[in-house]
């Protein structure tokens, strides 16, 4: 067995995850000798293990598989804690590693946040920007229709496996995305049905994918908090469509700008914030894409400032922030809440913080 087939395996039994993997292939030397030392080598089902199978159904389906130690395998995504072991990718897998923004919300959209959604997404791709969503439907489709539209480059990350794509409804639309130079991926493996587990790990992907995650409409119980969190946890910028105040749809939205992420109002606010983060990362790479705005001054307050020159990346106490600036704790706990779901701090378990990791 080879090193891609044994995380291939690996990805089969659902068992473990890439750090597990990462220190069992460390220990052992290599993947394929981590894979035979292994002693739970049951699929999903419960059934043997069939890598070879599984290669033949990506072929037959015109699938490409990508493993955490490809060169193919995004950059953002493999430096994601709980990356991905196995990535299926239907379409160009150039498409994951454009830098990208993703666009999430609700599937009970209203008017306003589909025309916001599609509008965002139109203007962030005609830029030069890669579109991701979750290719649900409402917010997250139109998201890609608005890419599609700007002829621009657009990423749908499916909660089920290829062969049993979710929602039926939007085939059509992630064969156009296919067609368009785009790409549709999955992390489960062939076979696997959407449930109540595979779409937070979906979440996980669109996240870490992109280099900031805009949140369009959603209400306050809803999956787009979920991937807001976890952008804010992975080092993302956080940003926010604002609504009605007196639009359930708008609610999480609303929340999200309470708690510190950024309001933005058109493509241009996206780009202005992206711009304080990635300043050297966007050259139009195509004749007739307009340049990124310059870097705009001004990127924290007098007390964000004052947290941030105490935050490293290995990680610092709450209570020591306090105490070296001389904020009240409550405040730099509530300084620290803001950063994060800015995308400038992690939190840590033990009441620490820590600067985003490298990208």
């Amino acid at each position: 067995m080879t090193d891609r087939e044994a995380y291939v395996a690996f990805n089969l039994t659902d068992q473990v995850g890439s750090a597990t993997v990462g220190r069992l292939v460390a220990e052992a030397g290599s993947a394929a000798a981590a894979w035979e030392r292994y002693p739970k080598k049951v699929s999903r089902a419960g059934g043997e293990i069939d890598v070879a199978r599984e290669f033949e159904l990506a072929e037959s389906f015109g699938v490409k598989i990508l493993v955490c130690t490809d060169d193919g395998y995004p950059d953002e995504l493999k430096s994601a804690p709980g990356h991905p072991l196995v990535l299926y990718v239907k379409g160009d897998p150039k498409a994951l590693s454009k830098p990208s923004i993703a666009l999430v919300g609700t599937r009970r959209a209203t008017e306003y946040g589909l025309s916001m959604a599609y509008s965002f997404a139109r203007d962030l791709a005609g830029d030069g920007w890669g579109i991701v969503s979750g290719l649900a439907v409402g917010i997250d489709a139109e998201a890609h229709r608005g890419a599609l539209d700007a002829k621009g480059v657009t990423v749908g990350v499916l909660g089920s496996a290829l062969d049993r794509f979710y929602p039926a409804e939007n085939r059509s639309l992630a064969r156009t995305i296919v067609a368009s130079g785009g790409a549709v991926v999955s992390e489960f493996p062939f076979g696997r049905t959407a449930d109540q587990h595979t779409f937070p790990q979906r979440n996980h992907v669109v996240a870490a994918l992109a280099r900031g995650v805009l949140a369009v409409e959603a209400p306050v119980k809803s999956g787009t908090l979920i991937t807001a969190s976890i952008a804010a946890d992975l080092g993302r910028l956080v940003m926010a469509v604002p609504g009605r105040v007196d639009s359930r749809s708008s609610q999480g939205c609303l929340a999200l700008i309470r708690d510190g992420a950024t309001l933005v109002r058109n493509a241009l606010d996206v780009e202005q914030e992206m711009g304080q983060l990635f300043p050297r990362t966007r050259a139009p790479a195509e004749k007739g894409v307009k340049a990124p705005p310059p870097e705009m001054p001004g990127a924290y307050t007098v007390e964000e400032a004052m947290v941030m020159r105490h935050a490293t990346v290995d990680g610092t106490s709450i209570d020591e922030i306090a105490r070296k600036t001389g904020l009240p704790a409550a405040k730099t706990s509530s300084l620290c809440m803001v950063l994060r779901v800015k995308g400038r701090l992690r939190f840590l378990p033990g009441n620490r913080v820590a600067l985003p990791r490298e990208r």
